[in-house]
């Protein structure tokens, strides 16, 4: 499960303290100075229990007239310190399962119940109400592949814990599995998230917790939005390109967009079904069991 951090600090600092505090540092959660900083700082932040309150009527009053750029809100998720360096700070709103928003808008949308892990790391720390729980996992990520199905026999169940007010603790990137379930009443927490250049990658699964298997993958290839349009737009520059990328990109999951934005163009099932047959021989793990599973999918259709 999340390591879970025992600092004890009665200082109070505000926002732009704390933001300093980590930046001056950084925040590399393999280095444990800097994450010990990152986390003292946080905790300094949490101490302060008017700051977010302040923060959000303020911007009310104000109706977003001087948001700083990037200072992203939405109706979870509230942007304090966008990202710069090697950390951004976010605060999380965790509504419980009686109110109105989670009742329209369904758990999905709040991620409950959706058992992943996380491919960057982050500090969290209760903030305000009881806090969510979460049921904890963990597994070995260098044993996966990452294609759907994919059996996780690594996957093991740690225990069901709520994140309270002032806990803190450590998400380890590609190692810690939740499920989230909601908080017994509405809560906050407080992140401090680090960003790397390699991040975009980096594989994050959604996991089948009864079959314990993945059942999905939560990152997509950088730039494959732009490649799948590039590719139904037609030009023969795109199509090399896809083909070129399908073949010997070095991210496994790049090279299955590739896959994927080819066989869009392919209207009959049988040049679908060449096509994926292809790609099973096309030298990567990932690509010929994904594969293989399309040709499944056509034969049933």
């Amino acid at each position: 499960m999340p390591r879970v951090i025992e600092l004890g600090d009665a200082q109070v600092a505000a926002l732009d303290e704390a933001a300093a505090g980590i930046t001056a540092q950084g925040f590399d959660p393999h280095d444990e100075d800097s994450l010990t900083n990152a986390a003292l700082w946080l905790r300094r932040l949490g101490n302060n229990q008017t700051f977010l309150g302040d923060l959000l009527i303020e911007q009310l009053a104000q109706r977003h007239r001087e948001d700083l750029p990037g200072n992203a809100y939405s109706p979870q998720v509230v942007m304090l310190v966008p990202p710069g360096g090697s950390f951004f700070i976010r605060a999380n709103i965790w509504p419980s399962a009686g109110d109105h928003m989670v009742r329209a808008s369904g758990d999905a949308a709040f991620a409950i119940g959706l058992p992943h892990d996380h491919n960057f790391s982050f500090l969290t720390q209760g903030y305000f109400g009881p806090g969510y729980w979460s049921d904890y996992y963990e597994y070995d990520y260098a044993a996966v592949t990452g294609y759907r199905g994919e059996p996780v026999p690594s996957l093991r169940f740690i225990e069901r814990s709520r994140l309270e007010p002032g806990k803190l603790m450590l998400y380890r990137a590609h190692i810690d599995v939740h499920a989230q379930l909601p908080a017994d009443s509405l809560s906050v927490s407080l992140n401090v998230m680090h960003t790397a250049g390699a991040q975009g990658w980096l594989d994050q699964y959604k996991f089948d917790l009864g079959r314990r298997e993945i059942a999905a993958q939560l990152s997509p290839a950088p730039s494959a939005a732009f490649l799948k349009v590039a590719v139904g737009l037609g030009s023969e520059e795109a199509l090399d390109l896809a083909h070129r990328f399908a073949l010997r990109h070095p991210s496994d999951t790049m090279r299955l967009a590739a896959w994927e934005a080819l066989a869009s163009r392919k209207a009959e099932p049988g040049a679908r079904d060449a096509l994926w047959r292809e790609a099973e021989g096309a030298g990567s793990r990932l690509v010929a069991m994904e594969a293989k599973a399309r040709r499944a999918e056509l034969e049933l259709s």
